[in-house]
């Protein structure tokens, strides 16, 4: 029986206790941070996700069998390299390998080497030498902030005043470094994510993403306002496509590069009149989809993550219905917003709840931008959707927000 460790402490890592939880070859799940809505399927430990030396010597008193980490922070950070020095089986990749989602411009640099496609772009390092790039490539341009920004580093500028706010943005904190502008891409975007070690790489189910904070896409960029998996209108060939020509070829630059990837692979794709091109790769579990395909994940996750880490084969088996959850979001989020503000009729839902930011002071309160992610398994889309949003209305949250179009996509694909 195994005793796991997870890393983190937003929806994600609920969602990750929550399928940890659930099998049948797991004994006990540890969470650190974590956050008191988790409380349901893990024992919260209050040692900070970038606290390695104490995660270290608790996962040695625990004799914890399995560490999986959540969030790129850590990641990027080296907690990986840590653990295994240790002694400790990790499931995460070294802080090398975890550049692939730390720098914009790494990761560039990499498509363009192994001929990996994806969107055609430039790297600046300057101030100037994006404003002259931009006076000559009109929008619509995305702009990339080199490093972590947890999801919200990326400006889609639709028109030129918005591309040139974006780089004043950015280098306003600093004169000099490395910012990724590229060209807009218009298509079917969609999440693919897969389990890896070295070469091998085990693709999950689809999941769409919704990054902008208000409806019809509309508003700043976020760490994802709500998801849903299956995709049906993302077709099994452009998968077959992106697992050829993108996935599968990341894995083996990363071992022809001497950094070889332990650890889940995230590819934020777009399936493009031109073929499937790459818009990002990230290095752990996206949010939120990771709570909807993990809701459906039907094999038992720590086997999952043993077989992969020690070089077999593994198949996936999901539950064939669909999986749709809505964030609620603290007011003004993802700049300002007010923390502490109740929340109320959260424990009596028809539906599952992975809490994101929440904190128990004589009941439940915000305290994270993305606060609730509030999600239903049903037949199809709309019954999952429907019940979703009439759950939502059952909560009493006046400090928090959420999108009322996550799932419509009979309306957009027709």
């Amino acid at each position: 029986m195994n005793r796991i460790l997870i890393v983190g402490s937003g929806g994600r890592e609920h969602a990750l206790a929550k399928c940890f939880h659930k099998s049948p070859t797991v004994e006990k799940v540890f969470v650190a941070p974590g956050n008191a809505g988790m409380r349901d399927v893990a024992t919260i430990i209050p040692i900070e996700a970038m606290d390695f030396e104490k995660l270290i010597s608790f996962s040695k008193e625990e004799n914890i069998d399995l560490v999986f980490v959540g969030p790129e922070a850590p990641l990027s950070n080296g907690i990986s390299d840590a653990m295994k020095q240790a002694g400790i089986r990790v499931f995460g990749p070294s802080a090398k390998a975890a550049q692939l989602e730390a720098s914009k411009s790494f990761a560039k640099q990499l498509m363009n080497q192994y001929d990996i496609p994806t969107a055609k772009h430039v790297t600046v390092f300057t101030k100037d030498e994006a404003m002259k790039y931009l006076s000559s490539h009109p929008s619509p341009i995305v702009i990339k902030a080199d490093g972590l920004m947890a999801g919200k580093g990326v400006t889609v500028a639709m028109d030129d005043q918005t591309a040139i706010n974006a780089v004043e943005d950015i280098y306003r904190e600093v004169a000099y470094g490395p910012l990724v502008i590229e060209e807009f891409l218009e298509g079917e975007e969609f999440s693919l994510m897969a389990f890896v070690n070295g070469e091998k790489v085990f693709p999950l189910d689809v999941a769409r993403d919704y990054k902008r904070a208000h409806d019809n896409d509309e508003g700043l960029n976020t760490g994802g306002m709500g998801s849903f998996s299956p995709v049906p209108f993302i077709k099994d060939e452009w998968v077959k496509e992106a697992m050829n020509n993108i996935m599968i070829p990341m894995a083996k630059a990363m071992v022809d590069q001497g950094i070889p990837f332990t650890g889940m692979l995230y590819g934020g794709l777009m399936a493009t009149s031109n073929g499937v091109k790459t818009i990002e790769f990230n290095v752990r579990f996206g949010d939120p989809e990771a709570e909807v395909l993990l809701a459906r994940l039907l094999t038992p996750i720590d086997q999952i993550v043993f077989d992969v880490m020690d070089g077999k084969d593994v198949n996936l088996s999901f539950d064939p219905r669909f999986a749709l959850g809505v964030v609620m979001a603290s007011k003004g989020y993802p700049l300002n917003f007010e923390k502490g503000i109740p929340i109320r009729n959260l424990d009596d839902l028809g539906v599952d709840v992975c809490h994101m930011g929440t904190d128990w002071d004589n009941g439940w309160v915000n305290k994270g931008g993305r606060v609730l992610f509030v999600m239903d398994l049903d037949e199809t889309l709309e019954k999952a959707r429907e019940t979703v949003y009439k759950e939502i209305a059952r909560i009493d949250a006046p400090g928090l927000f959420y999108r009322s179009d996550i799932g419509r996509w009979k309306e957009e694909h027709v």
